[in-house]
């Protein structure tokens, strides 16, 4: 006879239905099954059909993105279909400052780093660059940086050294709380430093470009990849790959006004850097820290990966724009997008209530009573 259909998960379900198949063979027709100490074999085989069943439900969940409730396998099933979730993001403010430059400097260093401590809420933050800016003094001798864009967060720099014994040796960043954006990669090859670009597009790609991808991987962590020497450049043996990155308290770090300066200035001297420690002035806000977020979730990247994916990055229908807005402007809560072709001219009026534009509402009463 063929076997029972387990159709529930239930531990007690599934030990009636083996004790039913049970009964129903002749020799067990009359056996007691609750007295006896077979009872505890059929516990053991109900109990391991339930752990097993429940491990393989779970584990054909996390194989669609629609049930899968781990993070990896969501980011794991998002790249496949080309969409790549967002990082966090570090708040921003926009600072100015100046420097009695040295005599004989012809150009005042910010070195990338440690720029300033803000105050947030009683708390102090780091707030970074990723990029050296240089600026050159006036006829006075003062450097004055300007608009100076500064991040929050903590700037590391990793170093990697290529073996090429190792088939598959990978580059991943130690640290969670990355934002991508910040991530600057630098190859060192005979003597000489290039420095990487992230991937865009591949229009234009050869085996002599210098670019990098980027992908989260467990842990909120991120992996850096090169290319093949057929689209991209792909690091020699022995080169020092060096990635520098800051790592951010996202969201918490939004709405700094107050900032002390704790950075690096440096200048030219005889061929060598030299410090500045004196004549550096206060530092004045220009824009408080703003826009910092935390790392998309996984409820979001659900949502926006097959929509994102449908759309092809394309901005032309309605549902194109309800999805890309979101992914562009993570701040936005909703998005209402209708097209042309909506748009009734033989009903306008239902078309203005469901703008919810009372004014244009009431001019066009005006109009009626004319």
């Amino acid at each position: 006879m063929s076997f029972s259909q387990f159709t529930n998960l239930d531990f007690n379900t599934l030990r009636a239905q083996i004790k039913d198949y049970l009964r129903s063979n002749s020799n067990f027709s009359d056996f007691d099954f609750e007295g006896s100490n077979f009872s505890i074999l059929i516990d053991t085989l109900a109990y391991n059909s339930y752990i097993t069943s429940y491990n393989t439900n779970m584990a054909v969940n996390e194989s669609f993105i629609d049930s899968a409730t781990l993070r990896e396998n969501v980011i794991s099933l998002a790249r496949n279909i080309g969409y790549v979730p967002r990082s966090i993001k570090s708040a921003v403010a926009t600072i100015n400052f100046t420097v009695n430059a040295p005599d004989g400097a012809n150009a005042v260093k910010l070195n990338k780093g440690l720029v300033a401590l803000g105050s947030v809420r009683g708390g102090n933050y780091i707030f970074s660059i990723p990029d050296d800016i240089t600026v050159t003094p006036d006829s006075r001798g003062i450097a004055s940086f300007s608009n100076i864009s500064i991040y929050e967060g903590s700037y590391l720099t990793k170093t990697f050294v290529v073996n090429a014994s190792q088939t598959n040796q990978r580059y991943i960043l130690p640290n969670a709380n990355i934002d991508t954006s910040s991530i600057r990669v630098e190859v060192e090859e005979s003597g000489s430093t290039q420095v990487y670009n992230a991937y865009t597009n591949i229009f234009d790609v050869n085996a002599e470009s210098r670019l990098f991808l980027f992908q989260e991987i467990d842990d909120e962590r991120y992996q850096i990849m090169f290319g093949d020497n057929v689209l991209g450049r792909k690091p020699a043996n022995g080169a020092i790959i060096r990635v520098s990155y800051i790592v951010t308290n996202g969201g918490e770090g939004n709405n700094a006004t107050n900032f002390n300066f704790s950075g690096r200035l440096t200048y030219i001297s005889s061929g060598t850097d030299k410090d500045i420690t004196s004549g550096i002035s206060l530092i004045t806000t220009i824009q408080r820290s703003e826009n910092g977020d935390s790392i998309e979730s996984v409820d979001n990247i659900k949502y926006l990966a097959p929509r994102v994916y449908a759309s092809q990055y394309r901005a032309v229908t309605p549902n194109d724009y309800k999805s890309l807005i979101p992914f562009l402007y993570p701040n936005i809560d909703s998005v209402s997008a209708y097209g042309g072709e909506e748009l009734d001219p033989l009903n306008l009026e239902r078309f203005i209530s469901q703008l919810n534009l009372k004014m244009v509402k009431f001019y066009l009463m005006l109009l009626k009573t004319q």
